[in-house]
Parts: C-alpha cells; structure tokens; sequence
C-alpha cells in the first residue's frame, strides 16, 4: 500500500512542480519580476475602475481599458525581448545611439509631424501610432549616458581618437576633458533646451536624473560643476528669449509661472462670488489638483473600496496624471504605501545589482534607470499630495499611457536582464570559490563521508571501533 500510494503520487507531484520549476528557471533577479508583475496589476485594477463611464467624446471606460490591457500585452512582450538578449555588449552597442535617438524625435517635433498634446506638442504622429518624444527622451538618454561613461573611463571613444590623431586641428579631442564635454556634457545639454520648447518642468527633471545618473557613474562634482552653470545660463538665456518674443518663443514658460503661481489662485477664488464666470474660470484652473487633494482626504486609511471613486468624474486626467490620488481614495493609505514600498523597493534591490556588476555600462545603466523610475513615482506623488507644481508625470507602468508604459517596459527589460548576468556571476563565482579553511567547504565527497561517518555511530560500528 505504501508503494502504490507512492506510486499514485509522483504524477500529482510532476502536475505541482512545473510551475515552481518554471519560477527557478527565471535568471533574472525575481524581486525585480516580483516588483514588474505587481505594478502592471495595479494598472489593470485601477484603469479600469479610474476612468468614467463617459471618460471623454466618443470613448468610454471599456475602449479605455482594452487599448490599457493591449498596451501591458506589448509591454510584457518588449520586457521579455530585452530580457532574452544574451550579451551585455548588445546593450552598449545599442545605447550609444541613444542621444541621435533622442534628438530625431526632439526635432520632428518642429514639424509638421508634431501633435499637440495638453497644450503643448510633445508628441509625434507615426501612422496610426502616436509617440510622445519625452517618454522615449528619458530611457534612451539614461542608456545612452551609460555607454558614454563606460567608454570615457575605458578610453574607447573611436571617433574621437580617430579625428585627433588625424586631424592636428582636432588633436585637442584626445584629452580627456573635450571627451567628456563632447560626449556626455554637449548631448545632456542639447536634450535639455529641446525639451524646454515643450515642458519647462520636464526639463528640470529629466535634466535633474541626467546629472544624477553621471554623477552615479563617477563623473567627479567639480567636473559636473563648469557644465552644470553652463545650462543654467542656457536655462536663463531662453528665459530672456522668452520675454523679448513677447511669449512666442519658449511658451512653457507662462505655463510654469502660472502652475507656481497656483496657491495665488486658490487666494484669488475665495474672494470671487459663485456662479460668475470670473468664479467658473478660476474653478477650473485649480479643479484638478483641488479634486486630487480632495480624493486623497477621503480615501482614509483603508479607503472607499474598488470602484466606489467619486472624483473621477471631475478630474479627465485621474487615469493618468493623478492616479495616485485615486489609489488612495480606493485603497487608502494602505494602498498607498503598497506602491511606494514597490518603488523604493526597486531602488533598494537596484542597488545590490549595481554592487554585483563588474561593468561601468551595467552599475550605470541600472543606477540610473532605478532613480528614473523611482524619482518619477516620488514626484508623481508629491504632485498629487500638492507638494509641487503640476507637472504631468505619470505614475510608471500604472498610470494610462502608451508611450509611457513602453518606454519604462524597456527599462524594466534592461534591469531584468542585467540582474540575469549580474547573478550568473556571481553563482560562478561562489561555485569557483576555494574555502577560507580547509574542511569547512560544502563538497560532495566531504557531505558524502560525514553522513557515512553518522550511518556507522547510529548503527553502534562507531560504538564498537
């Protein structure tokens, strides 16, 4: 009977084991899956129930939700793509593109390519497919800054040496200086006035998480300090630019002085009567944000529960530029602080495949894509608590948003897959290891003989010698 139960249950055994077997088999660091996996439920969760019945002309809340479940389709798929690349030198080789990458949707924003997206264009029509050039900015730089620091400190600027050694005019590109302004400085600058056209806050922030991923990568302070003042003249110059056109170049700036100013309307309301149109103006420019404070004040500690939001019907853009508001109306602060733990758990677990990796590309690429991330959920965060001024940050791989959830799919691919050979390394390395004192190693043969030794003192042979 012992023997046909056993029998009868190794088929039951082989049914369980194939999902666990499928789990070991993942290489790459499975907290980070664990982190990818519970960010894309929460978007499915919360887009469906976050969008109106009526979310605006001609859509509802299901068109909304199926472009959402295709979208995280595709984003898995890009994951797993990224995944799958077997060799980090196809990433580095890839990145050094990023900043071309960068630049050629920065300037086909100037054409008649460009679609104005919440007042701005920040977006490129590609057929059917719309591409906001930020989005895309973001990732591609982060790579590409990257690549340019692991070249820097392993002099492999190909380029560079090439022109100086062939050009005597040109010889100055050879000290390390011109590499550093011409390959990492210039580019960080260039993208920063391209997007200023668009956004003056997105500047800041993607210029901010550039500076930091540089300085993550090991660019000393006092060589940041020179190209850092250099942009913040730029910054100022377009300034000037701005008031001299009258406010028909760098438009984004009215829009960053009126969102500054945004405490001045909330002053200004009070002292309005209701039912002007003085009073709907002023309504209106401070409806969002005062909904979202609002959604976060009824939320509680537990919340109204899935589905029960009242503030989605004020807010058109609570799917995206205010999800996390609407986390906390439904789920709380509980639900709340479920999401930030995810994302200063991707930092946390970040920096431990940054201390795994051998290789400057890798520690920078996943440094600096950690910060991305995690940096632009803490602002999404601030801004829906009222912490800030509006800026337009989606809440990554939550909020509704094509561009968006595909660009942080790359980022999340790339972190997979370098955590995959971060561990494989070090496995090697452990199982390459010689013990600190001899006898004290976890060998076969030693394992082997020590459970000899036991089997003959349990049976009285070890009693008896």
């Amino acid at each position: 009977m012992e023997k046909d139960s056993s029998i009868q249950g190794a088929p039951e055994q082989g049914r369980r084991s194939w999902f666990w077997n499928f789990i070991d088999n993942i290489q790459g660091d499975k907290v980070i899956l664990i982190i990818i996996s519970m960010l894309i439920l929460f978007s499915i969760v919360t887009i469906f129930s976050s969008t109106s019945m009526l979310a605006s002309s001609g859509i509802s809340r299901l068109d909304i939700f199926k472009e959402q479940m295709v979208t995280v389709f595709v984003g898995i798929a890009i994951i797993a793509v990224c995944y799958f690349i077997p060799r980090i030198w196809i990433f580095r080789a890839l990145s050094q593109f990023g900043f071309m990458v960068s630049m050629t949707f920065l300037i086909l924003l100037h054409t008649p390519l460009g679609v104005e997206v919440n007042g701005a264009v920040r977006a490129i029509q590609l057929g059917p497919i719309q591409v906001h050039a930020y989005e895309v900015t973001k990732v591609a730089m982060i790579l590409y800054l990257a690549w340019a620091i692991h070249a820097y400190k392993n002099d492999s600027f190909k380029m560079a040496g090439w022109l100086s050694s062939r050009f005597r005019s040109l010889s100055f590109l050879a000290r390390p200086g011109w590499k550093r302004m011409v390959y990492i400085f210039i580019p960080i600058l260039a993208v920063c006035v391209g997007i200023l056209f668009g956004s003056f806050s997105s500047t800041v922030f993607i210029g901010g998480i550039m500076f930091v991923t540089i300085l993550i990568g090991g660019i000393k302070f006092k060589e940041i300090l020179p190209p850092a003042l250099m942009c913040i003249a730029a910054v100022g110059l377009c300034i000037g630019i701005y008031f001299v056109s009258g406010g028909k170049v760098f438009e984004r700036f009215a829009t960053a002085m009126s969102r500054l100013s945004m405490d001045e309307k909330h002053k200004d309301i009070k002292d309005l009567r209701p039912g002007t149109v003085e009073f709907q103006e002023a309504l209106d420019a401070i409806k969002q944000p005062a909904s979202a404070k609002i959604a976060i004040h009824e939320g509680g500690l537990i919340g109204k529960g899935p589905g029960n939001s009242t503030q989605k019907y004020t807010v058109p853009l609570m799917f995206s530029d205010y999800m996390f508001s609407f986390i906390i109306e439904e789920y709380g602060l509980v639900g709340g602080i479920v999401v930030i733990m995810l994302y200063v758990s991707l930092l946390a677990r970040a920096s431990l495949i940054v201390r795994a990796c051998d290789n400057e590309f890798a520690k920078t690429a996943v440094a600096g894509l950690a910060v991305l991330i995690s940096g632009q959920a803490l602002m999404h965060m601030f801004i829906n608590a009222d912490l800030g001024p509006l800026t337009g940050q989606t809440l990554p791989m939550i909020s509704h948003g094509k561009s968006s959830f595909f660009a942080f799919s790359i980022a999340f691919g790339v972190l997979l897959s370098i955590s995959k050979m971060a561990k494989a390394k070090i496995k090697k390395e452990e199982e390459e290891s010689e013990p600190l004192v001899e006898g004290l190693g976890v060998q076969d043969d030693n394992v082997q003989d020590t459970l000899s030794e036991l089997d003959d003192f349990e049976s009285g042979k070890g009693l008896a010698s």
